[in-house]
């Protein structure tokens, strides 16, 4: 791994927008340069310390589904070397952690899949017995598995904002039934497959969200980042029995283990309010974060 990077500073093309975790630049005006920084969000709040490697990780964890998945729909990868459209004093900057992909026209739905119960998912089905107006069972627990993978919606927000769950009857709203069907009936063909080859691997995708936008010609292409620990829910399968017989949530592959130190932090005697600036993050919470990250990557490839 190369030393952490918090921000990236390209200058030799123009900065889109930086999000929570990637920094996006124009290459031309058909292409985007995706550099994922080492940055980590909780609580929709940008840490002051990177998380060494995880960009890098986030990365290779991307391209590996990609990879997986062509044969269900297209993705924005252009298969071109991210290194080869920035100035050579910036490949160090680029190489490992860069996707060089198509320029699409994003759609306004975070498309959410859903396996198992948990999240605001569950919260949600204790008040209601549905998830984002889908209906479930009666005496499902916290991280049931579900009798079959639900579509969830949520409407993309602002930087800073919550995403919004919403029916599928307002995503048709949106964009129209047959846009609307498609990335419904492809985000659950897409999390099918995936959690199949994840479970071979001793580890449950409970859920995860996609992103998809429309290519000049009209087709549906899967763009953003795609079944990565920041956009999915992973366990180990071998903690999954005994936490849900407790009631607990699982043990899992993602920033779970931040949330958790900020959630018991005491600023001044009082618990942090969720609002920048974060407290600044111990060298072991870095150091168990990292390792959460490298460990879900190694379990998936190897």
């Amino acid at each position: 791994m190369t030393s952490a990077l918090h921000t990236s500073s390209i200058t030799s093309l123009p900065l889109l927008a930086r999000g929570k975790v990637r920094d996006n630049y124009a290459v031309g005006n058909d292409r985007i340069l995706m550099v994922a920084s080492d940055r980590l969000s909780a609580f929709d709040v940008i840490m002051g310390e990177p998380i060494p490697g995880k960009g890098e990780l986030l990365t290779q964890m991307a391209l590996f589904w990609f990879g997986k998945l062509g044969h269900l729909c297209p993705n924005h990868l252009t298969g071109e070397v991210p290194e080869s459209v920035v100035d050579s004093a910036e490949v160090q900057q680029v190489v490992g952690r860069s996707m060089l992909v198509q320029r699409l026209k994003p759609l306004p739905i975070e498309a959410v899949v859903r396996g198992y119960l948990a999240g605001s998912g569950w919260k949600e089905y204790q008040d209601t017995q549905s998830v984002c107006g889908v209906p479930l069972p009666a005496g499902l627990k916290n991280a049931s598995r579900l009798p079959q993978p639900i579509y969830t919606p949520a409407a993309k927000a602002e930087m800073g904002e919550h995403d919004e769950n919403i029916t599928y009857e307002k995503t048709v709203e949106m964009v129209g039934p047959d846009l609307a069907a498609k990335i419904r009936d492809t985000s659950i063909a897409i999390y099918a497959e995936a959690a199949k080859i994840a479970l071979a691997k001793g580890m449950i995708i409970a859920d995860t969200k996609f992103e998809f936008g429309l290519d000049p010609q009209g087709r549906l292409v899967l763009m953003d980042e795609v079944l990565t620990p920041d956009s999915s829910r992973y366990w180990p399968v071998e903690g999954y029995d005994a936490a849900f017989a407790r009631g607990d949530n699982p043990p899992s592959y993602d920033k779970q283990f931040v949330r958790d130190w900020l959630e018991q932090v005491r600023i001044d005697g009082k618990p942090w309010d969720k609002k920048p600036p974060a407290p600044k993050l111990p060298q072991d919470v870095i150091e168990k974060t990292a390792g959460k990250y490298r460990e879900a990557l190694e379990r998936l490839t190897t």
